[in-house]
């Protein structure tokens, strides 16, 4: 037992109550984050160590979560790559050198996370001064074929035509890619596991929209390369996988043995937990249940609650971010509703 009731959880441990933290709890609902962003620019934002710590340490006081995550963003890390990276108002994230064809790929650098992003570990260490003692720091990154996906449409994306078309045309540069993502996320994480965190998530949020056979043929490679890597850098870091709208894809990530799946809201909790027979899961509720009363907010975590049947390994989450307009008290609500339920 590790004394963090989180990470006791993420192993299939049992644990005195359900530990719960929740997928952007740090965010733009939040008056907090908007005072120490200010007008920051949101790259600069994410680059600052002191600043990020702040948003990370605001949330995790705030709501009584058992978890902090590090607040980042996906995309950074593809800048040392060779990707010019920018957030606009009203479209955000964008590439203005987008990946189209196999010469973009073989001119993609491959960069050591302490070199192309050192601001990393200072954020995990600022966190980890102040946070208590008994709360779990999660570090996080990109998936490969997410970060793949972003990289070529350039932003983001409804049908994903110009990833589909380069994965299905190019696929020997498509591999070359994930490869190359692979060794640039690989060492960001384990940058992130030195500095002090103690578990990652995955997120790998567009894979939803792949089928089963093109998940196998073009993201499962990747997917195994990185989570070698990891178990060889950290062996004892639980992995956290999550995806979005990929029920159909559940028994292919369990194959890879994550430490827990986080499911998302659509995904039955309790029937597909034990289809899989994996050792922990995370999740599931609609995030968009958080802007309802505080009587629908019980309700329905106490659905999730009842799905889980208070089996050993069970981290109560969202199954997606919360989202701008959602209001904190029912956000702490939920949280309180959560740890007292289930006996703290």
């Amino acid at each position: 037992m590790s004394g963090k009731v989180f990470l006791d959880a993420a192993r299939g441990l049992p644990t005195p109550w359900t530990p719960i933290w929740l997928n952007r709890q740090a965010g733009r609902y939040m008056p907090e984050y908007h005072q120490v962003k200010g007008k920051t620019p949101s790259l600069e934002f994410f680059k600052d160590p002191e600043r990020a710590a702040r948003a990370t340490l605001d949330a995790q006081r705030i709501l009584g979560v058992d978890a902090a995550i590090l607040f980042a963003d996906l995309l950074p890390v593809l800048e040392p790559m060779g990707l010019h990276l920018d957030y606009l108002a009203g479209e955000g994230p964008v590439f203005s050198n987008a990946i189209r064809t196999p010469l973009d790929v073989q001119n993609l650098r491959v960069v050591r996370a302490l070199e192309g992003t050192p601001y990393i570990a200072e954020t995990v260490r600022n966190v980890n001064a102040e946070l208590p003692k008994n709360v779990a720091l999660i570090g996080f990154a990109g998936a490969p074929f997410t970060l793949a996906s972003y990289a070529i449409e350039g932003k983001g994306s409804r049908n994903y035509v110009h990833v589909k078309k380069f994965m299905y045309q190019a696929e020997d540069a498509w591999h070359l890619l994930c490869d190359k993502l692979v060794q640039q996320v690989g060492d960001y994480l384990a940058l992130q596991i030195s500095a002090g965190v103690e578990a990652v998530q995955l997120f790998d949020t567009w894979v939803g929209n792949l089928s089963v056979f093109d998940f196998n043929r073009y993201v499962r490679p990747s997917l195994e390369k990185l989570f070698a890597h990891l178990r060889a850098v950290a062996p004892n870091v639980p992995i956290i996988y999550f995806g979005t709208g990929n029920h159909h894809l559940l028994e292919g990530v369990a194959a890879l043995k994550p430490d827990v799946i986080a499911f998302d809201w659509r995904t039955p909790l309790g029937e597909t937990w034990s289809r899989l027979g994996v050792k922990a899961v995370q999740g599931n509720l609609d995030p968009i249940v958080l802007c309802a009363t505080r009587e629908v907010i019980s309700e329905q975590a106490g659905v999730v609650l009842k799905e889980a049947g208070g089996r050993p390994g069970h981290i109560f989450n969202l199954g997606h971010g919360i989202i701008p307009e959602t209001p904190v008290d029912n956000v702490r609500h939920l949280v309180e509703y959560v740890q007292r339920t289930t006996g703290r």
